[in-house]
């Protein structure tokens, strides 16, 4: 063997990374198949991907479905590195955001909860914060909300109390 035949240029990436650039492109075209209409129109696409995509959405068979979304990563693939990290930046952003309404959701609803529990002494500390808050129409949800729970009715009043602090404190979900 001479010295030429062990000195093998670089031929571009290896064969394993090739398939980790791949799965990891698949997964985000998984990525892209579930979101919802208004969450796609946010994404950097094409209009030939933005029509696979639909196409793929529309495909409810898992073998079939698995097998468009391939094809759609193939189409993936050929994109620029730049319009890869645009995509995968927007539904990181996306991911954000959704776990910020959660925490937001959870929240109201612990308000909620504890404006059912504690009563009189919770509402003061929600008027206080919200002096605009509407006082009679909050302590008649909460009581109505406690006598649902004692008759063990559905909680139509808990649920109006959950929206109407969502209202007065200016949040969506």
């Amino acid at each position: 063997m001479s010295n030429d035949e062990t000195d093998v240029a670089f031929d571009g990436p290896s064969r394993s990374q090739r398939r980790r650039d791949a799965t990891a492109i698949f997964k985000l075209a998984e990525s892209l198949v579930t979101l919802t209409d208004a969450q796609l129109e946010r994404v950097p696409l094409d209009d030939d991907l933005l029509v696979e995509v639909r196409r793929t959405r529309a495909i409810h068979q898992p073998i079939a479905r698995k097998r468009e979304t391939q094809y759609l990563a193939k189409l993936m693939r050929r994109l620029e590195p730049e319009e890869i990290d645009a995509i995968r930046l927007v539904l990181e952003i996306d991911r954000q955001q959704s776990y910020r309404e959660t925490a937001q959701l959870h929240q109201l609803e612990a308000l909620r909860d504890r404006l059912i529990a504690e009563g009189d002494s919770a509402l003061e500390e929600v008027i206080l914060e919200h002096p605009d808050a509407d006082r009679q129409q909050l302590r008649n949800l909460i009581r109505q909300a406690n006598l649902e729970a004692k008759k063990q009715k559905p909680p139509k009043a808990s649920r109006e109390l959950f929206r109407t602090l969502r209202d007065m404190l200016g949040q969506t979900g």
